[in-house]
């Protein structure tokens, strides 16, 4: 059974894109813990990070170090963070979140709602940036 990121690869499920290559893609995250709160996922379906072949694991960081890029650019903030949780979704992720503080990491806060303006508004500024 397919995951959600894989219908959003896919085209299934629309989503708001930063990057894509043939082998990763990067978009805003539906339930942003900040804003400019992005997701870099390879587009094949491998559940575990640490189950990616050696290639396509050192490809994602690399993919995900040039959207983190991207997001530093665009979004005002100290860093981006990195988190690899991967409980929410069966297919493996990187979190690259803008950073004030340590505590806009934590995975516990609400999370934001935003309007799809304010996402086309972040999307722009970091495809842009």
């Amino acid at each position: 059974m397919s995951t959600i990121f894989t219908k959003i690869i896919n085209g299934e499920i629309p989503s708001y894109k930063i990057a894509e290559d043939e082998n990763f893609v990067a978009f805003l995250d539906a339930m942003p813990l900040v804003k400019g709160h992005t997701l870099v996922v390879p587009k094949k379906e491998v559940d575990l990070i640490f189950d990616l072949d050696s290639e396509a694991y050192k490809n994602l960081w690399g993919f995900a170090q040039e959207v983190a890029k991207k997001v530093k650019n665009a979004i005002p903030c100290v860093r981006v963070g990195v988190a690899v949780v991967g409980l929410e979704v069966p297919h493996a992720h990187i979190h690259l979140i803008p950073l004030q503080q340590v505590e806009d990491m934590n995975f516990k806060n609400e999370r934001l709602k935003l309007t799809n303006e304010e996402y086309t508004e972040i999307q722009n500024s970091i495809i842009n940036s």
